[in-house]
């Protein structure tokens, strides 16, 4: 009767080193993926001290500056600057805008640098802790807390 060539022992040890080094691997892999799809968050003053490399996503935060919107001629796109009120970035984007996209208002554009200003690809208007939504505006609290009820 031939011998097994490694003991039984040593081929479970062999089976977990293996698995342990394609846990690894796979582990290892992710993480890269993530951190090229990884898209960081800038404020104008940070975005102006150490821009990302060109054509990198990323997101860019702060508040519309009230006198700075425009709209170009062909009514889609639009320029407008970000400031944290330390620095600005001139922004532009071509599509829809929010409802709650004003100036003066908070926004996070998504895109990416192009030379000194932002191209956005998307735009996220933030409120403040006091929005209603236009069809709640002329509700009375209870009235409100009944629509609020019967959706639910």
């Amino acid at each position: 009767m031939p011998r097994a060539l490694i003991k039984p022992k040593h081929q479970r040890l062999v089976l977990v080193l293996l698995a342990l080094a394609a846990l690894i691997g796979a582990g290892l892999l992710a993480a890269w993926a993530l951190s090229r799809q990884a898209s960081y968050f800038y404020i104008p003053s940070d975005l102006v001290a150490r821009p990302p490399e060109q054509g990198r996503a990323v997101r860019l935060g702060g508040m519309v500056e009230k006198g700075s919107l425009k709209t170009m001629p062909d009514g889609v796109t639009i320029h407008f600057t970000v400031t944290d009120g330390k620095a600005e970035v001139p922004v532009r984007f071509s599509g829809i805008t929010p409802d709650l996209f004003v100036e003066g208002s908070g926004v996070v554009a998504e895109g990416r640098m192009d030379g000194r200003s932002f191209v956005a690809d998307n735009l996220l208007a933030k409120h403040d802790e006091k929005y209603v939504p236009r069809e709640m505006k002329d509700m009375s609290a209870a009235q409100a807390k009944q629509v609020v009820a019967q959706t639910k």
